[in-house]
């Protein structure tokens, strides 16, 4: 399923949480694991406590995303009364200001601490969202919609330092993982919940379900605010403020800004899946309008089954851009099968496209474990908001070019234009290790001067 951005991906409300983490004294964060194992339903919780807690919130926020996807099509063009083209640019607006909004919030975590800047940006988009059931014109609608947007990609950046704070470095991947299997289980809660609204089809059903969404949000807020964090050492509080005063780091970490380019690409997985498959089965082939569905459920599926196991072996950087290299190669393949159904018998169709969805499953999970792995090992510490607003904007930007991208290269071109969006895949994942054999070469050509100025201090 897509995610923010990677979590996750942009909704059209606000989007859903992403999930990371960064390195911290061991007494901070995780527990070891019970020396007995659970049984039951004890089994499919955490046995890290932070990571638990932070597994609630994004439960209570992903329900609340599930219900604002499921009916935010409906209640902007029948409840607002928007046309689709209205509609279109509207989102289209919003989400430039979304990937506009990531690299500033990361850098105010920075100077200002990761937990009160998140605070503050899920309770303003609790009232934008609730602002929606009060538009009556559409110059409204579109600034609202920039702003919750903006707000939202902009707390997705802090969440990522904020757990980059909470989890120690050789869980945090892995407790993404395990978040973002809770994302796509709190995303499905929502949309069966919204089924209701959809059946009763009224303006009270939509108002209801919109301030629900809200109530997430405030909810959320609260509950981020209770979340322990350690405090940082002054000298590194002191480097954190004094980075809001220069330069982006990350904007000149050229290898890093490379590892971002490459996982955006990456990234255009989502728009393939969510909008140029559904198109490609109702248009270019044969198969049952049903099988729309079945991608979806197939993609959930090995989400939740594989995410957290394709996470091991990312801790070192070799590993990780091994994964990148699978996870693109195989979603090159699933790109190349799909573009293989036009013109089958409908039930051979199916079985195609089914297919290379699984393809497709199996490279999304590998990409984004190396892609979130990289995101952290690169960064540079002390400065994880500026370094994940970085990369939670190139995120955004794929997540709002990939469906332009494959309704106009890809659909309509045939097998021709899949094997071409499989080859941009495929180049992405191949080009990973090298470019992060340029990040270790110029980690040891930057170490000798980091040692002499410590030593100098």
């Amino acid at each position: 399923m897509t995610k923010p951005p990677a979590e996750g991906s942009a909704r059209s409300l606000s989007a859903v949480p992403e999930v990371p983490a960064a390195p911290v004294a061991p007494a901070a964060s995780a527990v070891d694991p019970p020396a007995t194992p659970a049984r039951g339903p004890a089994r499919l919780l955490h046995p890290d406590p932070v990571v638990r807690r932070l597994a609630s919130l994004t439960l209570i926020n992903c329900v609340g995303n599930g219900l604002s996807l499921a009916v935010s099509v409906l209640f902007f063009t029948r409840v607002l009364g928007l046309t689709a083209a209205q509609l279109g640019i509207g989102l289209t607006a919003a989400g430039v200001c979304g990937v506009a909004a990531s690299v500033p919030a990361g850098r105010l975590a920075d100077r200002f601490g990761t937990k009160p800047v998140l605070v503050v940006l899920v309770t303003l988009e609790a009232v934008g969202t609730v602002g929606y059931v009060l538009v009556r014109d559409y110059l409204a609608f579109v600034l609202l919609a920039c702003a919750v947007t903006a707000v939202d990609r902009g707390s997705s950046a802090v969440r990522n330092a904020l757990y980059a704070e909470v989890l120690p470095a050789d869980r945090r991947v892995a407790g993404r993982a395990y978040l973002r299997v809770v994302t796509n289980v709190g995303l499905c809660l929502g949309t069966a919940l919204a089924s209701i609204a959809l059946q009763l089809d009224s303006r009270p059903a939509y108002l209801t379900t919109i301030l629900l969404d809200a109530l997430s949000f405030a909810v959320v807020a609260v509950l981020y605010a209770r979340v322990p964090t350690p405090g940082r050492p002054v000298a590194e509080a002191g480097a954190g403020q004094r980075s809001g005063r220069r330069r982006n780091p990350a904007l000149r970490n050229a290898p890093f800004l490379a590892v971002t380019v490459l996982n955006s690409v990456l990234c255009l997985q989502f728009g393939m899946l969510e909008v140029g498959v559904p198109l490609w089965i109702i248009h270019e082939t044969r198969a049952p309008r049903i099988v729309v569905a079945g991608t979806l459920i197939v993609n959930t599926v090995l989400v939740v089954c594989l995410q957290v196991r394709a996470t091991r072996g990312t801790e070192q950087r070799a590993l990780a851009a091994r994964a990148c290299r699978r996870g693109g190669l195989l979603v090159a393949g699933s790109a190349l099968v799909i573009g293989l159904a036009h013109g089958l018998p409908p039930v051979a169709a199916a079985a195609v496209v089914l297919g290379g969805v699984a393809l497709q499953g199996f490279g999304e999970v590998l990409s984004q474990a190396g892609g979130w792995a990289l995101s952290y090992d690169l960064a540079g510490e002390g400065a994880h908001g500026a370094y994940q607003g970085v990369f939670n904007a190139g995120s955004s930007a794929a997540l709002m070019l990939g469906p332009a991208l494959v309704t106009t290269a890809v659909i309509g071109n045939g097998l021709l234009g899949w094997a071409l969006l499989g080859a941009v895949f495929a180049a992405a994942g191949l080009a990973m290790a090298p470019v992060v054999r340029w990040a270790e070469r110029r980690d040891a050509g930057t170490a000798p001067t980091a040692v002499a100025t410590a030593s100098a201090a």
